[in-house]
């Protein structure tokens, strides 16, 4: 089996440019630049549906709102170590005034 293969975003904007303004078909662009016609169907389907710039950001790169869950996740699991912590301290030192 071959590693899966990884196009970068102007490849992708340049092979939707062929269908969009070029006015290739889906199947002739896609067989022109050596990739399967349903890839690039639904490279041209994300690009059509994005509306904020967001299609094809790439590995490792989150939508601010994305990024904020992110962040927030990591804020609770850090409140929650901090209760327990405090939870510990207060039955340590109950047990120390008996």
């Amino acid at each position: 089996m071959e590693p899966r293969k990884h196009y970068t975003k102007e490849f992708k904007l340049d092979a939707i440019s062929l269908v969009l303004d070029q006015g290739l078909t889906i199947a002739e662009a896609a067989r022109s630049l050596g990739i399967r016609a349903n890839m690039l169907g639904r490279w041209v389907r994300e690009n059509q549906a994005d509306t904020n710039g967001q299609a094809f950001r790439g590995n490792g790169k989150l939508t601010p709102e994305q990024e904020e869950v992110r962040r927030l996740r990591i804020e609770i699991k850090q409140l929650k170590l901090e209760r327990q912590i405090l939870k510990e301290a207060a039955v340590f030192f109950a047990k120390e005034t008996k």
